[in-house]
């Protein structure tokens, strides 16, 4: 299955006549962006489509095959130069990325929609993808949905984050920390803390967040394809919120002679 490869729909979701089509989350480092992508997957059986998922299928194709490196490879779109850049952690250029991107659209799994984490980060390739929709044919824009979550309660989200490293249970030390300070309440394990989630990292990513992000919000509010919503609550509750955004910028559309239900 391809990385971010939604499981087949079910039966609800093949009556449904609504389609999400494409929809980008936007928020700041620490928001809950991932979260609530496998949320909207599962609510809807659509994949979730993240460039950075996709740049470590193929960094890891050694390991394990994948099919997308080799239709890249095979189109002439990945070289030998691009696959060691990614071996060494390196940046890859933007067309490689919209390439990707590009590829990861035509599987069948992307037909009634998806979600975008990461992609499009700027407003270049904002407005690639947009080009891109329109040349496939589509009849779906993208919409934008904006998770948000007053900054200070990030900065604990992040730095307060521990993991651990036997059974992946993740901790917050001011949120919701173990019994012990510095153990897994489970199998007494050493929680480790990412080399990323630090105060001076976060300030970055917040800074290169608002730099780079800023012009793709206000190029889809510009385009009337964009809703705000509260991230600071219930997980669920905030799920709830994001699927009636989307709604309200989706007009329902028949997949064919499907009945009519409420998803």
């Amino acid at each position: 299955m391809v990385a971010g490869q939604a499981e087949p729909a079910s039966a609800q979701h093949l009556k449904t006549t609504f389609l999400p089509g494409p929809v980008l989350l936007l928020g700041a480092p620490g928001v809950g962006k991932g979260t609530q992508a496998k949320a909207i997957m599962a609510a809807w059986g659509i994949p979730q489509i993240s460039t950075g998922d996709l740049l470590r299928e193929i960094r890891n194709r050694e390991l394990q095959p994948s099919l997308l490196a080799d239709r890249l490879i095979r189109a002439g779109k990945l070289h030998e130069d691009d696959l060691a850049l990614m071996a060494a952690g390196k940046l890859v250029s933007d067309n490689l990325v919209n390439d990707m991107v590009a590829a990861r659209l035509e599987d069948p799994d992307t037909m009634r929609g998806y979600i975008l984490d990461g992609f499009p980060r700027t407003l270049v390739q904002a407005d690639w993808l947009d080009a891109q929709l329109a040349a496939s044919g589509s009849h779906l824009p993208v919409v934008a949905v904006s998770l948000q979550v007053d900054p200070r309660q990030l900065l604990l989200r992040v730095t307060g984050r521990r993991s651990c490293p036997t059974c992946k249970r993740i901790y917050n030390m001011h949120l919701k920390p173990p019994v012990e300070d510095t153990v897994c309440d489970f199998d007494q394990t050493v929680l480790e803390q990412r080399a990323d989630d630090t105060e001076a990292v976060f300030a970055e990513r917040m800074r290169a967040y608002a730099e780079q992000t800023a012009p793709v919000l206000e190029h889809y509010r510009g385009l009337g394809r964009y809703a705000e919503v509260d991230g600071d609550g219930a997980i669920e509750d905030v799920t709830k919120s994001i699927l009636t955004a989307v709604k309200k910028l989706r007009p329902e559309l028949e997949l064919g002679t499907a009945e009519r239900t409420q998803n």
